[in-house]
């Protein structure tokens, strides 16, 4: 039979390849009495899979029993699966037949596997490899012939070597593995579901179907859907209920996201979340401090030729003075790229498990003074120059006349 008709009959939306690789082994394994393992997270649909072996085996007219192993209580676990004799055990007031003794010549589905306890994980390795069972208080051995499918969200080979979960029980129930693929690895079939979970709950409340703007079918497609397809399923009758507009977007959509998956959804990206990120590590701060000495020595150098204008210099004076002031400038970047005056202690930081990250603070002590940077650069290109001042002014970029008014204002011998 053709996928999709097989999707029509047992209700499945979606044409994933994950999706439709599942469906495809189901039915291959449906005519064979292979024990099926079903993997997957809570909520992706698992439950219906049984159904479909079921219904494509030839045990399709015989008795099928689904059981939810983790529902029931770990005292009353045996008893359910392989019945009791009367008087078994308190409140045990007559004989009673278990699931493996009802279904027999039957499918019987056991959901949450991994929740069995060790005892009756034992039991149900011996059926499965002998067809045998005893009831609880009784010394007889049973005899039935029953189709185990079992399924699972826990991680099974992790409960084996942790010792929760028995190995020879794993690898007798995992004879044909089926993984079912979790909601947001299938984005092309969210929007699907959604649409057609709004048909339904509109039928059901008689009133109009949501639909979602352009906006809301990108969310739905990028949030992580940890529920899965049920997760899914509730929002939507949510929405369908609260709403009284049909139309939703993406803003109207995010309000019933749950906000402990906060991290998971496409938030909506604001300058305050930019603020609250850029401080993330400790080459950012240092950044950010460099880039804000830059700012300031911008700054300081706009003022210097606001100044210089304001005065009415004299052309030549005020190009040596920029020629001045551009080398000062140049010359203090060249520090701060070199970190010559950077002091970064060592801040211990605690954090809730106990664990200490080490943080740095930045200091910045080179002092921005104008006159003094003047005074440095001029000096050392005197030194330079063993005092012979045409030279160094040629180094500096002024003319000697203001080199020697610089040297007279300064006092420099």
């Amino acid at each position: 039979m053709e996928v999709q008709k097989i999707k029509q009959r047992f209700g499945i939306i979606g044409n994933s390849y994950a999706l439709n690789r599942a469906i495809d082994i189901a039915v291959q394994v449906a005519p064979t009495d292979l024990s099926v393992l079903i993997t997957g997270e809570s909520g992706t649909g698992k439950e219906v899979f049984p159904q479909i072996i079921h219904q494509f085996s030839s045990r399709k007219h015989a008795p099928y029993i689904a059981v939810n192993c983790g529902a029931i209580p770990e005292g009353t676990i045996d008893s359910e699966l392989f019945g009791h004799e009367k008087g078994a055990f308190t409140g045990a007031l007559s004989d009673r037949k278990g699931y493996f003794e009802v279904a027999d010549k039957g499918t019987i589905f056991l959901d949450e596997i991994g929740e069995l306890p060790l005892s009756t994980q034992v039991r149900l390795l011996r059926v499965l490899e002998t067809g045998e069972f005893i009831k609880v208080g009784s010394s007889k051995v049973l005899k039935t012939n029953v189709r185990v499918v079992a399924a699972t969200n826990v991680n099974l080979p992790k409960s084996v070597k942790e010792g929760k979960f028995r190995e020879d029980l794993f690898y007798r129930l995992n004879t044909v593995p089926i993984s079912m693929p979790p909601l947001r690895e299938r984005q092309d079939d969210i929007h699907l579901l959604f649409r057609k979970f709004a048909q339904d709950f509109a039928e059901k409340y008689r009133m109009p179907p949501l639909r979602l703007d352009e906006s809301a079918q990108q969310m739905l497609k990028s949030y992580r859907w940890p529920g899965n397809i049920r997760q899914l399923k509730n929002i939507t009758e949510q929405i369908s209920i609260i709403e009284k507009e049909r139309q939703i977007n993406a803003e109207n959509l995010q309000t019933y996201l749950p906000r402990s998956d906060e991290q998971m959804l496409p938030a909506l990206y604001t300058e305050h979340k930019k603020q609250e990120q850029s401080f993330s590590s400790e080459r950012e701060i240092l950044y950010q401090v460099l880039f804000d000495m830059k700012k300031d020595m911008s700054d300081l150098k706009k003022l210097v030729f606001d100044l210089m204008q304001k005065d009415g210099d004299s052309a030549d004076l005020q190009k040596d003075n920029a020629m001045l002031i551009r080398k000062l400038y140049e010359d203090q970047e060249m520090d701060i790229v070199q970190h010559q005056p950077v002091k970064q202690p060592t801040v211990n930081i605690s954090t809730p498990d106990d664990s200490v990250i080490q943080d740095t603070e930045v200091f910045v002590e080179e002092s921005l003074s104008l006159e003094e940077k003047e005074i440095e650069l001029i000096k050392k290109a005197l030194d330079k120059h063993n005092g012979k001042r045409k030279y160094a002014a040629q180094d500096l970029g002024i003319s000697e006349r203001t080199l020697y008014r610089k040297i007279k204002e300064y006092d420099i011998g």
